[in-house]
This record gives structure tokens, C-alpha cells and sequence, in this order.
């Protein structure tokens, strides 16, 4: 195995990827480690601006990501923190695949919280104008989550405190890297 490690986070929008990818990452620089965050929404910004929401794109928008975390994990050891909603388990795995033949450490986490709870945490309005009809292909509502059968972890963040979640991870991913 070589030295990085990519930590994939996927769930639906609103579920908290962003959120305990940031206190993840936050946590991991406490103990002297560089962590590196990809996030779904910044990357729709620059590498992903071509990328719509259609399952070819978002397949591409996941290999791309993957791409870039090996890159990193291979510059450094990096540790790096994907968080993207990455909703069809085929698209994951080829990520893992990729990971596991460049003998790189991935661990898939869902960030799991119910399409209820996504939505009531939905500043954006997404989930509301999905469906009026205004948004087409949004995951959970016109478009398959496929939610991962095997993950690593699973983070319960429509049940559980951000600070009881973050210890769950933090404590696998250090446990890992000793």
C-alpha cells in the first residue's frame, strides 16, 4: 500500500457531505496530517464546468475526481476527502478499482440522512423546485441515489450530532493510518 489515502463521501444533497468533510479535515491537521478536500459543488465550479447533471456527466464528474484524488494521493501521501453525492454505486466503484490497482487506500463513507431531513436542511431551495418541476435530474427526486451496500462507514447525520459523527470517522480513518 502506498502512502495516502482517499476517504469518498457520498449521500444526498442537504445530507452533511461538506460539513463533516470539513470537521474531518479540520480534525485530521490537529494530529499533524495534511488532508485535501474535493468537493462537488467547488469542483462543478472549474474542472467539472462542462460536466450537466445527466448520468454520462455525472459518471465523468466522479472519474474526474477520482483522477484528481490519485494524483494527490501520489504527490505527498495526501489524505484526501471527496465529497461529492456521487449517486450511482457502478461510478463509486470504478473509483475503488482505480484506487485499489494504484495500491492506494479508499474508503467509501455514506453520509446518510433521509430524503426528509435533505430537504428540510435545503437552503438552496433544490428539493422544492425539483419538484414544481424547475429542476430536472435531482438526485432523490427525478434522479436515482443509489446508496452504497458496503461502505466502510456509515454516518447517520439525520440521527446523530455532527461532533458523534465526526468521532465515528475520525477514530476509523486514524485507526487506518497507524
Amino acid at each position: 500500500m502506498t502512502e495516502g489515502l482517499t476517504v469518498w463521501m457520498t449521500g444526498l444533497s442537504g445530507a452533511g457531505k461538506s460539513t463533516v468533510a470539513v470537521g474531518l479535515a479540520e480534525r485530521l491537521r490537529g494530529v499533524g496530517k495534511s488532508p485535501i478536500i474535493l468537493d462537488g459543488d467547488i469542483l462543478r465550479t472549474g474542472l467539472n464546468s462542462d460536466l450537466g447533471f445527466s448520468e454520462a456527466d455525472r459518471n465523468e464528474s466522479v472519474r474526474r475526481t477520482g483522477e484528481v484524488a490519485l494524483l494527490l494521493n501520489g504527490l505527498g501521501g495526501h489524505i484526501v476527502i471527496s465529497s461529492l453525492i456521487s449517486p450511482l454505486r457502478a461510478a463509486r466503484d470504478a473509483v475503488r478499482a482505480r484506487h485499489d490497482l494504484a495500491g492506494v487506500g479508499f474508503i467509501e463513507v455514506h453520509i446518510a440522512a433521509s430524503l426528509e431531513v435533505c430537504e428540510s436542511r435545503d437552503t438552496k431551495e433544490l428539493y422544492a423546485k425539483a419538484r414544481r418541476g424547475e429542476v430536472a435530474e435531482m438526485t432523490g427526486i427525478s434522479s436515482p441515489y443509489e446508496a452504497p451496500t458496503s461502505a466502510e462507514v456509515v454516518l447517520e447525520t439525520g440521527t446523530q450530532s455532527i461532533a458523534e459523527t465526526l468521532h465515528q470517522l475520525e477514530g476509523y480513518v486514524l485507526d487506518l493510518l497507524r
